[in-house]
């Protein structure tokens, strides 16, 4: 499958453009689109921008953008929104809101790779409202309602 990728902003030659790391990988790296290096400090939001905007092949794709595992486990940086969706009408730039969730500030320099970005297709539903639902095992058993 082909993703049209056009480069939205180049930030004095910082963009990166997205990659997968390894023939395995699930998900290509987004970088920091960024003019200079930016402290991060604990508890702080900031709204990164990747200088990049993609076009989905059709609306039977989205895409995905997960933080970066080793980020989060390291320095508790993670996306604020935990995942993120970008529909397949939306072609602006991709922005990644990045929170520090650690005890130290975290420098972000321009090109460092800040998330992740998953291309996956997309069923389309057709809600049909009842007045019941079918039984099942669970039924409505929420939070915790397996066990541990």
């Amino acid at each position: 499958m082909t993703v049209k990728c056009r480069r939205v902003r180049d930030a004095g030659g910082a963009l990166t453009e997205p990659r997968y790391a390894t023939p395995g990988s699930a998900g290509m790296d987004l970088a920091a689109c960024l003019d200079q290096p930016v402290v991060l400090a604990p508890g702080d939001i900031l709204k990164v921008g990747t200088g990049i905007a993609i076009q989905l092949p059709s609306q039977d794709y989205a895409a995905l953008v997960f933080p970066r595992s080793g980020n989060a486990a390291r320095h508790g940086i993670t996306l604020v929104n935990a995942v993120g969706l970008i529909d397949s009408d939306y072609t602006g730039e991709i922005f990644c809101p990045v929170i520090n969730l650690g005890n130290n500030p975290y420098l972000i320099s321009p090109g460092d790779r800040i998330a992740q970005l998953v291309i996956v297709p997309i069923t389309v539903a057709r809600l049909e409202f009842v007045s019941e639902l079918d039984a099942s095992e669970r039924g409505d058993g929420g939070f915790g309602s397996t066990g541990r």
